[in-house]
Formats: C-alpha cells, sequence, structure tokens
C-alpha cells in the first residue's frame, strides 16, 4: 500500500490517473505578512519547554492545485487568515473554487452536484491520453490532533464526470488509495490500511463521491489500523465540512424578508432575519458586531435593530441614537457589504448556512469563510476594521478567514496574515 502510485496517464496534460503523482514545484510565490516568505513552521508536541501547544481542532493548512484552471503544481499555504492577491485573471476565483469544491466534496456531495461545467475546469491546453480522457487534480493538507492528513484527488471531467483516483496519507502512510480499474464500471477500486491479519482491504466505492467521506460507512474499526484511518478520514471531513462561502449581495439585502430559520444564506440577502435572531439569542456578540458597524457605517449608530412589518416579514434598521432610524435600503454597497461580513466574522456555525458534521461539538472546530473580492466596496477604514476582526478571530481559534482580494497592499492593514501572491 505505500509503494509507488500508478503512473499517470502519457503526456503532460492527459487525464489523471490518480492523486499520486510527484508535486511540481509551486507555481507560485506564497509569502507571510511582517515574515520570510513560506508557511510558518509546524509545531509539535516535544517542541521544548515553553512550546505553543498544537491545536486539535481540525483545519486545512495547505490547498494544492496540482491541475486546475489556470494552476499547475501550485501549492499554497493557509493560516488563520489568508489573502489571495494579484491581478485579474491570476487563478484568485479558482483557488477559492477549489477550496469550496473539496469542503462539498467532504459533505458527501457527488462531483455532478459540485462541478457542474467541469470541462471549464481543465487546464488550458490539456491535451487528451488515448481514450479521450482529460481531468484536474485538486488536494488539501487538515491538520490536527491526528497530525498532517493529506488528501488528493483526481476528476476526470471528459468523457464522463467521475473521480478517478483519491488518496489519503498521514504519516508517509497511504490510507485510502483508489483508482479507475474498468471504465465501463461506475466504480473504483478502493484499498485501505487495515494492519490486521490483511495489511490491506479491498472493496469497490462509487465513482462519484470522496471516498475519505464514505470511510466511516465501510472501515469497522476493529484494529489498530482501522482505527488510525478512521481517525485520519474524520479529522479531514470536519476540516472540510466547517466551510462559509460568503459573497453579500447588497441589492438582495436591502428588501424586508420572510422569517426563516435564521441562518445566513451565502449571498446574506436574508441579514435582516438573522438578525432578529442573534440579537435576541446572543447580546454579547450583538454588542461587538455594534460596535463594528459604528466603526465602519457612516453617521452615529446606537444600535442595529430588526423590525417586523405584521406581514410576516422583517427589515433591518440602524439606530441612530437620537430618534431617528435608517432602513439598510438607504445604505451603500460598501456599508451594506462590511455590515454582512462583519455580522458572518462574529458569529459561528449555528447561524449560519453551514454543513458542519453535528457529532463534532463547535469547541472542537474551526469554521472557514471564504470570502471572493473581500474588499469588493469596501474603503480603506472598513478594511481595516474587517481584517483587524479576522485576526483577533483567527488567534482564538473560532473563524478562519480565507478571502481573495484585489489590493496587494491590503494585508498590511492589519496582524500577521498569510498572503499568496499570484501572478496573471
Amino acid at each position: 500500500m505505500t509503494g509507488a502510485p500508478p503512473s499517470p496517464p502519457a503526456g503532460p496534460d492527459a487525464a489523471p490517473a490518480g492523486p499520486g503523482s510527484a508535486q511540481a514545484p509551486p507555481a507560485r510565490r506564497t509569502a507571510r505578512a511582517g515574515g520570510p516568505p513560506g508557511p510558518a513552521p509546524d509545531v509539535r508536541p516535544g517542541g521544548g519547554p515553553g512550546a505553543p501547544r498544537p491545536d486539535p481542532r481540525p483545519r486545512l493548512t495547505e490547498l494544492r492545485l496540482s491541475a486546475f484552471a489556470r494552476h499547475r503544481g501550485a501549492r499554497f499555504p493557509l493560516g488563520p487568515v489568508t489573502l489571495f492577491t494579484g491581478p485579474s485573471g491570476s487563478g484568485k476565483s479558482a483557488a477559492l473554487a477549489a477550496y469550496e469544491a473539496l469542503a462539498r466534496l467532504g459533505g458527501g456531495a457527488s462531483v455532478q452536484e459540485v462541478f457542474p461545467d467541469p470541462v471549464a475546469l481543465v487546464p488550458e491546453r490539456a491535451r487528451p491520453d488515448a481514450q479521450r480522457r482529460r481531468g484536474f487534480r485538486i488536494g488539501c493538507t487538515a491538520d490536527g490532533a491526528e497530525g498532517p492528513v493529506r488528501l488528493d484527488v483526481a476528476v476526470q471531467a471528459e468523457p464522463d464526470l467521475r473521480i478517478v483516483g483519491e488518496r489519503l496519507t498521514a504519516g508517509g502512510l497511504v490510507l485510502l488509495e483508489t483508482a479507475l480499474r474498468d471504465p465501463g464500471r461506475r466504480s473504483v477500486q478502493a484499498a485501505w490500511h487495515t494492519a490486521g491479519s490483511s495489511p490491506v482491504t479491498k472493496a469497490p466505492l462509487p465513482d462519484d463521491r470522496l471516498g475519505t467521506a464514505l470511510l466511516p460507512l465501510r472501515v469497522a474499526g476493529k484494529t489498530d489500523g482501522q482505527r488510525r484511518v478512521l481517525a485520519a478520514a474524520e479529522q479531514m471531513v470536519v476540516a472540510l465540512r466547517s466551510v462559509f462561502a460568503c459573497d453579500p449581495r447588497p441589492d438582495a439585502m436591502r428588501a424586508p424578508v420572510r422569517t426563516g430559520s435564521g441562518r445566513l444564506l451565502r449571498g446574506c440577502d436574508n441579514l435582516a432575519d438573522v438578525l432578529w435572531r442573534t440579537r435576541a439569542e446572543c447580546g454579547r456578540r450583538h454588542g461587538l458586531l455594534v460596535d463594528a458597524v459604528r466603526a465602519g457605517c457612516a453617521g452615529p449608530v446606537a444600535d442595529l435593530l430588526a423590525e417586523p412589518l405584521g406581514d410576516g416579514t422583517v427589515r433591518a434598521l440602524l439606530d441612530r441614537g437620537d430618534g431617528h432610524r435608517s432602513e439598510l435600503a438607504g445604505l451603500g454597497d460598501g456599508e451594506l457589504r462590511y455590515l454582512a461580513l462583519a455580522l458572518v466574522l462574529f458569529t459561528g456555525p449555528g447561524v449560519l448556512e453551514v454543513d458542519a458534521p453535528g457529532e463534532v461539538p463547535d469547541a472542537m472546530r474551526s469554521l472557514t469563510v471564504l470570502a471572493d473580492g473581500f474588499d469588493r466596496c469596501l474603503d480603506p477604514r472598513q478594511r481595516a476594521e474587517l481584517l483587524g476582526t479576522a485576526v483577533l478571530m483567527g488567534e482564538r481559534g473560532h473563524i478562519r478567514l480565507v478571502g481573495a482580494v484585489s489590493d496587494a497592499d491590503l494585508a498590511a492593514e492589519a496582524g500577521t496574515i498569510t498572503v499568496v501572491h499570484l501572478e496573471a
């Protein structure tokens, strides 16, 4: 199981036969703001007196785009706050799209749901192999109590969309490996570490789902090897599922909305409904949100309110403190995006529309917010306030932020931030 990976199809641009092929050098320069290039050193137990204790909460620490859209051989470090920056067309949105795709696969979604237009993600000028196959490869590393756990996935986009290879590794040991053996079958051959009377267990798995997410249903956990496989898979799945992709849409936030679940949607359309809930349930966090709104919105702000209108809808208002209230409909796009992003950073999985693992307590996982166009419509003051909040929440371990920004100087505005510089 720990031998050499299967050889890829002929030609550097052919469809991937599996995720185990050697990584090319990083295609993009990565640097940590305020420090030397590269990710921060990994701290492990036994690092000496006074060494920081490793964080047991599962979280992604690296994103790999071996062959995805415009990226080839790219490896990006991920910290508590990570900003992708670069000119238009440099691949910022593609990096966040790959992160979200892995998150959805980790939550059990099918490749058809995750990749509605897979051919658009095949690297440009990629050549098909002899079987007319083309595809892409993505992967990540999740750190936590089990140490670094790597996941690499190969997806065939043509002629049929399917997962054709997957590899889960930890501590240099391959814990799960899948490969497409018979293109005529809608399954892949999987082998996972057992370390019992038989070193591996082999069985078919469906080719439209992530095998790592299916392991708890297939592995009994009777041997030490099986328990190791389950622990690594759980760490990866928990890290992937605790993700909220957010792109506030100011136009949709201005109108009153019907009361519902009180869980914030991706576009923050139902912000008024969420405020109606959070103001009553969590006064401390609501107070922090009001302080943030006061710092980032024009004019005096005494409170942030949600008012029922009698027809089953609620509207959001700013209490100006002098008896006057302003409807959110009158705020500018930048103010609305700022308000929505501040709300996201001050709340958690119980308020956001997140497919979080219910069996894992909130205190044992970190929520990652994906924000494409993070700085869109924001002025320097608003950007600084939001980044300061993100850094603070990241230090506490509650919220991690991965954003795409157009301004390369934005990262210098607050704290220690992982910055990934992309080139067109």
